[in-house]
């Protein structure tokens, strides 16, 4: 990889950073909300599932037309608009108000990952693309590490003000953009290649090609899931198991680390071993992690740190190795459309699983969450389809992707 390969990498992980970081701190900061704003846990899963649900609109919107244009400046429309909708909630004071800067926040965040991911794709071959999307997937790891512990730790700093996460991430964004712009090349080398006679073409197409719509299916499912369970983990470790606030941060710190480390060494061992056998191990071992932390026993808090560290790793080899199988099926003259469709089908996933959990879960006036197990046991439910659904997409695609080989790795074999 060049030094220039690096460079791309690291801002495309930091724009990557600050919109994860911003959409997953809105369930570390269940705690705050819901007595700040005095609110049922439902109302809290719609603040959750707003910017999923807004973010599933605009990804199909922008689908009709992004590969017309060069992918930087579409990454930058984006992120500006993103930016914007991240400070108005720094500046919320209300529930109604909160859940429109949600919205606006998710109209444009929900474009950034699916352009981030295709510029990924066009850049690195199938063969260098696991090792690329790691260290872009690990700015999720990034996020849970220095991110969130260190929201947590300034909202707590300034008198458990909720507002400072928003606004801490403005001010990065805001400082992020200038070298995205000197850094990031242009990305206009798919335009060539895009039909322009049918502005509904990239969504027909997909449902006329019965792998995309498998794809599709299957990362919508991947991210019900993944996300049934993560709205109310702080509620239930706090309020259930009787860990502080303060403590709280420390489960994002020890699981972002081992997620990160996780994202550099599965990716590197899926180029040569393929993506979907690292899929299906992360996702079995996993099962047994959903059913450990949504019904905690009575243990220390390192014991606690411990399984969400393992959570988190499995976590991250699933989605990771996802993105991965995902981008692989299809052309880079539709890449750009089709990963902003699945960016949208990933939020739909995220924001039906908060949904859902919030009609399950039931807060008593102390905090407690009820019904918690339950939301594990639908998570595991539907995470063991996605196992069935990935075997049946990927496992020609993988197979024949896996024995492919770059020139330059033919010629080092030979030497």
């Amino acid at each position: 990889m060049t030094k220039n390969e690096r460079v791309i990498l690291f801002l495309l992980a930091a724009l990557n950073f600050t919109q994860l970081l911003d959409f997953i701190i809105m369930m570390p900061l269940s705690n705050y909300l819901l007595p700040y704003l005095k609110i049922t846990a439902f109302q809290f899963s719609l603040l959750v599932a707003s910017y999923s649900v807004s973010a599933f609109i605009s990804g199909l919107i922008i689908a009709l037309f992004v590969d017309k244009f060069d992918r930087k400046k579409s990454l930058l429309f984006a992120y500006i608009g993103f930016l914007a909708g991240t400070l108005a909630c720094g500046f919320s004071f209300t529930y109604e108000f909160l859940l429109a800067s949600r919205i606006l926040a998710g109209l444009f965040g929900g474009i950034i990952g699916a352009q981030v991911l295709a510029i990924v794709a066009d850049l690195f071959t199938y063969e260098r693309r696991g090792r690329a999307m790691g260290a872009v997937v690990s700015a999720f790891a990034a996020a849970t590490i220095f991110g969130v512990p260190l929201s947590l730790y300034l909202t707590n700093l300034f008198r458990f003000n909720w507002h400072i996460p928003f606004i801490l991430i403005g001010a990065i964004g805001l400082v992020i953009i200038p070298f995205v712009i000197r850094y990031i090349p242009k990305m206009t080398s798919h335009i060539n290649s895009v039909k322009h006679d049918k502005p509904f073409s990239s969504l027909t197409m997909v449902c006329k090609i019965p792998v995309q719509r498998s794809a599709l299916l299957f990362t919508c499912l991947l991210m019900i899931g993944h996300f049934l369970i993560i709205p109310f983990i702080n509620p239930y470790v706090e309020f259930n198991k009787g860990f502080s606030k303060r403590m709280i941060p420390m489960i994002y710190l020890f699981g972002g680390i081992a997620s990160m480390i996780a994202a550099i060494i599965l990716g590197r061992i899926s180029d040569k071993v393929g993506k979907l056998p690292i899929f299906l191990w992360s996702v079995f071992l996993s099962l047994f992690m959903m059913f450990i932390v949504t019904n905690l026993p009575n243990v220390h808090f390192s014991v606690i740190i411990l399984f969400f560290s393992i959570w988190f790793i499995l976590a991250t080899g699933r989605a990771l190795m996802a993105q991965a199988m995902v981008t692989e099926v299809v052309g880079s003259e539709q890449r750009g459309s089709f990963m902003s469709i699945n960016g949208s089908i990933q939020q739909l996933g995220s924001g039906l699983a908060a949904l859902l959990a919030g009609a399950i879960v039931i807060t008593k006036k102390s905090g407690e969450v009820m019904n918690y197990r339950y939301v594990g046991y639908l998570s595991i439910g539907v995470l063991i389809i996605s196992m069935i659904q990935a075997q049946i997409v990927f496992k020609k695609i993988d197979k024949e992707s896996s024995k492919q080989k770059t020139h330059d790795e033919r010629v080092e074999e030979i030497r």
